[in-house]
């Protein structure tokens, strides 16, 4: 089986192609330099040359609170598109097996805790990345749709945040676990004595380390047709974003102080989903604690520095 796998230079494809080895499996990783997936015509013509029997679609447009605030309309339309190219194209070409990432701002805002998978549309988004949320969710439905007209194998895997090597680092673009890990290291560099926490410190957030979701993916590819049309896959515990920032410092090695700024939107207070499902029926073992993957994670981001 040929696996076309988009977002070849993100953080979970790369994760991916490391793990990668999955028998007679051909993985065919790709990247912007290949097509341009906001550009339906480009990606047809990638998927009539590849012609992939099955597609792990990572591609997005994705960033932190301060990006989603900033840009509503750019995080929905570049979503749709890409979503939009790559899934005709792999209806068009007749490859059968889909599994397409999520995301766990799919879920509602203030609901339950933890979040099951029956959630999706149960109540109003965030705001704060509705306009992402609302690309997701369209793609997910398109799965959906798929696997109950045509019966191909459309799978989504609703992962948690992710972090690991790879992350993305920015102060104005990165999420969470990447932007505190910089955030601390120029305070390092710097000697600065203190780091700025947007809110105050106690949302909490469920982070899981890349590696341990792109291990399963390339062991569990030929079980894809047994997990159900939506599939929770997180670290099943949650910590507070001031835990995070602690955690980096420890990473880091900087005894920083952090200075909380209420005035500044945190977003959801809590957004812990309920994974039993995975790791009960279909191996889903997530091992790495944030300490230790944000520990891995810092010493990749060094080696970007250098």
């Amino acid at each position: 089986m040929r696996v076309l796998l988009t977002g070849g230079n993100g953080m979970l494809a790369r994760s991916i192609e490391s793990a990668w080895d999955a028998g007679n499996h051909e993985l065919v990783p790709v990247t912007r330099a290949d097509a341009d997936l906001t550009d339906a015509a480009a990606t047809r013509a990638l998927f009539e040359k590849v012609r992939p029997d099955a597609v792990i679609h990572t591609a997005a447009r994705v960033g932190g609170i301060a990006a989603n605030i900033a840009n509503p309309t750019g995080f929905l339309m570049d979503n749709l598109l890409i979503d939009t190219s790559v899934l005709n194209a792999a209806v068009a070409v007749g490859a059968e097996n889909f599994i397409y990432a999520g995301s766990s701002c799919m879920y509602p805002r203030d609901h339950r805790q933890p979040l099951v998978e029956s959630d999706v549309l149960a109540a109003p988004l965030e705001p704060t990345n509705e306009g992402y949320a609302i690309s997701k969710i369209a793609a997910a439905k398109y799965c959906e749709y798929v696997l109950r007209e045509r019966g191909w194998n459309y799978k989504v895997i609703i992962p948690s945040n992710l972090y690991g090597p790879d992350d993305n680092y920015s102060l104005s673009s990165g999420h969470l676990v990447g932007a505190a890990l910089a955030k601390v290291h120029a305070a390092k560099e710097a000697g600065a004595a203190t780091v700025d926490v947007w809110g105050d410190g106690t949302a909490r957030r469920e982070f899981t380390f890349v590696g341990d979701l792109a291990t399963w993916i390339a062991g569990n590819i030929d079980a894809s047709a047994e997990w159900p049309a939506m599939l929770n896959v997180g670290y099943g515990a949650d910590f507070s974003v001031l835990e995070f920032y602690e955690f980096a410092r420890e990473v880091v090695g900087y005894d920083v102080e952090f200075v909380l700024d209420s005035s500044k939107p945190a977003g959801m207070h809590q957004k812990l989903m309920d994974s039993s499902m995975a790791t009960t029926d279909h191996g889903w073992k997530p091992t790495t604690h944030p300490r230790q993957g944000m520990a891995t994670a810092y010493d990749r981001y060094l080696t970007t520095l250098s």
